[in-house]
């Protein structure tokens, strides 16, 4: 796919984009996880990005956390104090906007939690990175974070250890809105749960991007979970991109091969 038509947007989206990306590729060794991929998302939409395992959709999750760097491409936030490519940023300047302006959601919760702080003190640690101080406003705020993503507050000082993996991946989403990020990305948010405890993630996330119109990127590789969050689908292949367009049109007229094979699939 080339990068124009990677880059054609939805006739009716009438804003600039918040997030643009042209020309990512990255290479392991042999493997290629991206091959010239770009992307675009637009404010307040949910963008869902689907494909078999090893399509390069998590890959591409990194890159936009910038926890990795591709071999080429550019990347660019419309916010108005970062201008340039962010893969150009240093280490430290990455991890200040990754802490206060991206918030993640990780499949597996130890890769976004201290399994053996408190709940709230895993808030407290993204707020104390933003230069939070004061002890009192630290609870306060980690108290509003776990309450909006339907936390428990009495288990509030529970470890995450001590948890279900349904109200870890609260507490992550917690941590991540804290500092209501310009971007929430979302890594595969309901694997591993029962179906219930999918269904009431799934409806705090949509709530939550509702009331709060946050921009959201969600990973998977279950189909029903993307048709019921996105508003545009990416669908990638071996590092590709080889179709993408508004929910309904993927899921009722999917116009890819491999498209269709996975519609029907889920079917």
């Amino acid at each position: 796919m080339t990068a124009a038509l990677a880059l054609r947007a939805p006739q009716l989206m009438t804003t600039p984009p918040l997030l643009t990306m042209t020309g990512v590729s990255r290479r392991y060794g042999d493997v290629v996880a991206l091959d010239d991929v770009s992307a675009l998302v637009y404010p307040g939409e949910v963008l869902g990005i689907v494909g078999e395992s090893g399509s390069g959709k998590s890959t591409l999750l990194r890159m936009m956390n910038l926890e990795d760097s591709p071999d080429a491409g550019d990347y660019r936030l419309a916010l108005p104090d970062l201008p340039g490519n962010l893969f150009e940023l240093d280490r430290f300047a990455r991890r200040m906007l990754c802490a206060t302006r991206i918030g993640i959601v990780y499949q597996n919760p130890h890769l976004g939690l201290l399994m053996k702080n408190s709940s709230s003190g895993n808030v407290a640690e993204r707020l104390l990175i933003a230069g939070e101080r004061s002890f009192a406003a630290l609870r306060s705020r980690a108290r509003e974070a776990l309450d909006a993503s339907e936390f428990p507050l009495e288990r509030m000082d529970a470890r995450p250890i001590e948890l279900s993996g349904g109200m870890q991946q609260r507490v992550q989403l917690a941590k991540a809105i804290a500092l209501e990020p310009a971007l929430l990305l979302l890594d595969e948010p309901t694997t591993g749960l029962d179906v219930s405890v999918q269904a009431l993630v799934l409806d705090t996330l949509k709530r939550l991007q509702r009331d709060r119109a946050i921009t959201m990127v969600i990973v998977s590789h279950d189909l029903g979970v993307i048709r019921t969050m996105a508003d545009r689908v990416m669908v990638m292949r071996r590092g590709r991109v080889v179709e993408q367009g508004l929910a309904d049109q993927i899921f009722q007229d999917p116009q890819h091969d491999y498209t269709q094979q996975l519609v029907h699939a889920k079917l």
